[in-house]
């Protein structure tokens, strides 16, 4: 076989070096031959090796960018009826007829100018925003990396998508602009229940659909954003864009923020035209179209808040430490040849189907030494762990503008490798009792802003405490209020329904 693979001669094909001996070499002749001393070092089990067929850490200057972007021309867009119609105010549409003037119907009018104002904010909306981001950001890149470069951009984690919101605006403003012109040609009820069958339509089938989807990939977008700042042939990218007179001097985070904030007017805009409807059944259509709308934005912050948990949790599981009991408890010494026999359960899956509901620094008062701990409260349990920092140096971090500041003290430290070594056990929320130091007694210890927390077993007896102190009041006060809230809610659903085996961990010592 050695001799047969020495002796093939290699054909050369288009992206492939292909070795016709390789073709009688076997998966087992192969393991024994790697496993020989006269076996090629390192040589792939493969018998077809790729060529040519990627390039391998080939990199691109900020130089080799400009060049490319000087032979890229923006397509243009703004040749459309929508450009035309944009800028202009409801009495020039209106010019030429009388009969839809202010003066002859004050009360339809009034209905007009909203439906126009919705009209000409969805044209700017498409137009300046969705556009422009489009051709002069997405389509650019889609360019640059057909000539090899910025291959490695995720398209995708930046703009979502970003062409579906573009072909779902522009096919609404289109039926949007027809309705419009028939139903101020003929002023009839009609023309008017298209109107409410279009919008109806729209936003229950596409436009929420389709900005939910977008807005749950937008912090993602921004946090990936900000990891390509420190790129200098991405930030060529991105200044030659932003350089271009469509952008009208707004950066890519103004722009790819633009869906939120239409998304958050829909229901301000549909209102505004309810309110000056000619009759109750148009207004309550309207109300109805704006409850759906609501609804999605409430439907859409829970998906938000759930990938949130999601993301934190999965990274927060892998930089939980779990101690054995023998390293938590001193007193536990087990010999080295019977501690096999003790090794517990991976605790890794503890935390994965809970929902993190507080989180943050605090101080741990032992043995009259001061400890940073970090604390994370779940619907079920309170963990108290150690940071333990890494070596390595972090680069720039930013922060998230969606988290609050507590989400975003955990995220800094999940990104510089910290690891968190949990103390003790988990706390059974339904076997926690909360202690307050009050101002008297906390003068007289110099314990200010702290607490106590008692972990209990099911015999009402205390197996742990912890003195824990915050930072100011307001944090105490916090802190105080998510605890006793998450034990109120575990026991009230406690109530409601029996808790299935084994879904709830018992404390350890029990």
């Amino acid at each position: 076989l050695q001799e047969r693979r020495r002796s093939s001669v290699v054909v050369s094909l288009p992206g492939l070096d292909v070795s016709p001996g390789d073709l009688f070499v076997s998966n087992g002749a192969a393991d024994i031959l790697n496993k020989s001393a006269y076996s090629d070092t390192k040589k792939s089990k493969w018998p077809f090796s790729r060529r040519n067929t990627q390039t391998k850490g080939k990199t691109h200057s900020a130089a080799d960018i400009d060049k490319c972007l000087a032979g890229i021309q923006i397509q243009e867009w703004r040749d459309t009826e929508f450009q035309t119609y944009k800028d202009m105010s409801l009495e020039d549409f209106l010019s030429g007829r009388s009969e839809l003037g202010a003066a002859e119907n004050p009360k339809a009018y009034r209905k007009q100018e909203a439906i126009w104002e919705f009209f000409t904010s969805e044209c700017v909306y498409f137009l300046d925003q969705l556009m422009v981001l489009k051709e002069v950001f997405l389509t650019t890149l889609s360019d640059l990396q057909m000539r090899e470069c910025l291959q490695d951009i995720d398209s995708w984690g930046l703009f979502a998508n970003l062409n579906e919101l573009c072909l779902v605006s522009f096919g609404f403003l289109t039926s949007l602009l027809r309705v419009i012109k028939e139903m101020w040609t003929n002023p009839d009820s009609y023309s008017t229940q298209s109107l409410l069958e279009l919008l109806k339509k729209a936003f229950g089938e596409s436009i929420c659909h389709c900005l939910q989807k977008y807005c749950l990939n937008y912090s993602t977008a921004i946090l990936y954003l900000d990891s390509l700042k420190l790129r200098e042939d991405f930030g060529s990218f991105v200044k030659w864009c932003e350089r271009n007179e469509q952008c009208r001097r707004l950066q890519l985070k103004d722009l790819l923020v633009a869906p939120l904030q239409r998304f958050t007017r829909y229901p301000l805009l549909l209102k505004n035209i309810g309110k000056k409807s000619c009759s109750e059944a148009e207004e309550n259509t309207i109300q109805n179209i704006v409850e759906i709308v609501d609804r999605a934005i409430y439907d859409l912050e829970g998906k938000v808040k759930w990938l949130d948990n999601y993301q934190k949790v999965k990274q927060l599981k892998e930089a939980l430490v779990w101690l054995p009991v023998w390293e938590r408890d001193k007193r536990a010494n087990v010999p080295e040849n019977l501690k096999h026999l003790l090794k517990a359960v991976t605790l890794e899956n503890l935390v994965s189907h809970r929902s993190l509901l507080h989180d943050g620094k605090l101080v741990l008062i032992e043995n009259a030494k001061m400890h940073e701990v970090y604390l994370f409260l779940f619907n079920e349990f309170l963990l108290i762990t150690k940071i333990k920092r890494s070596k390595k140096k972090s680069g720039v971090i930013e922060s998230n503008p969606l988290r609050p500041a507590a989400g975003q003290e955990l995220g800094l430290l999940l990104q510089e490798s910290c690891s968190f070594i949990v103390l003790d056990q988990p706390i059974s929320l339904d076997r926690l009792q909360l202690k307050n130091i009050d101002q008297l007694n906390a003068t007289a210890s110099g314990l200010h802003n702290s607490f106590i927390i008692m972990h209990q077993n099911r015999y009402q007896q205390c197996i742990g405490v912890f003195i824990l102190q915050a930072q100011t009041e307001s944090i105490k006060k916090a802190w105080v209020s998510e605890i006793e809230d998450a034990i109120n809610s575990l026991l009230k659903k406690d109530c409601q329904q029996l808790r299935v085996n084994n879904s709830f961990l018992e404390s350890s010592q029990i």
